[in-house]
């Protein structure tokens, strides 16, 4: 029973910063907004008794990829959009597709409490974060290297691309904080040329 009360607590929260979310219109306050929504599906993660997919939940969704976000944003320099009255009737739409959603979460709920009970085998260690460790860095070794670097590739195009200053300009402010460090002979150093 305590389970039931605090799944449809932690799944209030879930939804009530679900539609902050998407009520904000700063960009900034929804990305904290989805963080909340985050946490609040690592708790409910907690109650499932799956506490690894619950930290892995706050530590790469809430942690690093909501950083990304963020940075992004920031980067963008997004300014407030102005409204747009030619797309009222999106709102029916969006309306529509809502209740659509919640029928089918009724839906789901109804089979859910049909379904037959099974029983849980405690003695299996599938989930468990040894073996998942295990696995990872045993026989999915050079899966994970290939995303490590596929992540790194992406990191270093994102700030190129972030990168406002063209060349000219840049080998300008180099050269003014060289020589305010009195630095002047690294100014031909083939690492400060790049």
């Amino acid at each position: 029973m305590a389970t039931t009360a605090l799944f449809f607590l932690f799944a209030g929260l879930a939804i009530a910063s679900a539609i902050s979310m998407v009520y904000h219109k700063n960009p900034l306050y929804s990305a904290i907004s989805l963080v909340g929504v985050f946490i609040a599906l690592s708790c409910i993660y907690v109650t499932l008794a799956a506490p690894f997919i619950a930290a892995v939940q706050i530590l790469i969704y809430a942690g690093a990829i909501m950083v990304l976000v963020v940075f992004v944003i920031m980067l963008l320099n997004l300014d407030d959009d102005k409204p747009l009255n030619r797309l009222r009737y999106l709102y029916a739409v969006g309306g529509g597709l809502g209740l659509i959603l919640l029928v089918q979460t009724f839906f789901i709920f109804y089979a859910v409490m049909r379904a037959p009970k099974q029983t849980v085998k405690v003695d299996e260690t599938v989930g468990k974060t040894l073996s998942i460790g295990t696995a990872m860095y045993t026989e999915y070794l050079l899966p994970v290297e290939i995303v490590g670097i596929l992540l790194l590739m992406a990191l270093v195009g994102g700030v190129i691309l972030a990168r406002r200053l063209d060349a000219p300009k840049l080998e300008l402010i180099v050269n003014n904080e060289l020589e305010r460090r009195h630095e002047d002979e690294l100014k031909d150093e083939f690492r400060v040329r790049l």
